[in-house]
């Protein structure tokens, strides 16, 4: 079975679970957006994980609300829906495994980062898993390949998280994160406003964006419950709009999935993204950056 699923904390524990009590044998990494747009050929025996439905696939595992965007899966299918703080939690409660009881304290973790109740001292400071989470996420800046992604896999699998913590390329990753957090915290300030509740944060013009954990936003900007961040797309074909909830300021009263939704794309109650063409791409933000001034 082929395992496709996001290369980011969430996908990476899920995929841990997953690989305990699946035969799985190869590993895709893609954007949600690939399965809304068609661009991934999903096949008969993949697992989807934190994807959105496909009805080619064999198993599905999802914890964000449906959108208008995405295919609805039928009253009965292989694997399970639920909304959760993570997939992992998803795919943990399927399950219900005494073969995954010791991933608990991670699936755990999995929750915290991925609904992102984290505190100040955890995004100035992340330790451990929490640690191993902003490194994975994409918008840290850094990426992941699947090769590494399985890597970490393996090692989660047999070691922990303070061991993979420790591999060499990961440890190379965490020492970049802890030397730009100053960079990324100024270079955030001079690209940011403040458009009453909300944070902006335009990126189409900027040049040798700094690695930097997603959520710095929120300490440069204290008093906004909510954030809005664009950037260019690969090959400059689209603007990426991601779309949070402050996690320090938790006031904001609108659902960001259901938001994102009407401009294409999709999430949950408190983070969502979407993909906007650049020549509707200012309109479109400023409809947005209102409805979220509504509160």
């Amino acid at each position: 079975m082929r395992l496709v699923t996001r290369g980011d904390m969430d996908g990476l524990v899920a995929a841990v679970l997953l690989t305990t009590m699946e035969n799985v044998d190869s590993l895709e990494l893609i954007h949600p957006q690939d399965i809304t747009d068609e661009k991934f050929a999903v096949r008969p025996g993949d697992i989807l994980a934190n994807l959105p439905y496909h009805p080619a696939c064999s198993l599905w595992f999802a914890h964000h609300e449906i959108t208008d965007s995405n295919r609805k899966p039928p009253a009965v299918f292989n694997g399970k829906h639920a909304i959760m703080p993570s997939v992992a939690r998803v795919v943990y409660g399927y399950y219900s495994s005494d073969k995954l009881k010791r991933y608990e304290p991670l699936v755990a973790e999995a929750d915290r980062f991925d609904s992102a109740q984290l505190s100040v001292d955890d995004i100035s400071n992340p330790q451990e898993a929490i640690l191993l989470g902003f490194i994975m996420d994409p918008r840290t800046g850094l990426g992941i390949d699947k090769d590494l992604f399985l890597s970490l896999v393996k090692k989660l699998k047999t070691s922990g998280v303070d061991a993979a913590l420790q591999m060499p390329e990961i440890a190379r990753r965490v020492e970049v994160c802890r030397e730009n957090d100053i960079k990324a915290l100024q270079f955030l300030n001079d690209h940011s406003r403040a458009d009453g509740n909300v944070v902006v944060t335009d990126l189409r013009d900027a040049a040798n964006i700094p690695i930097g954990n997603r959520f710095l936003i929120y300490i440069v900007f204290p008093n906004c419950n909510v954030s809005v961040r664009a950037q260019w797309g690969p090959k400059k074909e689209f603007i990426a709009v991601t779309v949070g909830h402050s996690i320090l300021n938790r006031t904001c009263k609108i659902d960001i999935g259901h938001l994102c939704s009407d401009f294409g794309g999709g999430g949950h109650r408190g983070a969502g993204a979407c993909t906007l063409a650049p020549a509707t791409v200012d309109s479109k933000l400023q409809e947005m950056i209102a409805r979220l001034k509504e509160n």
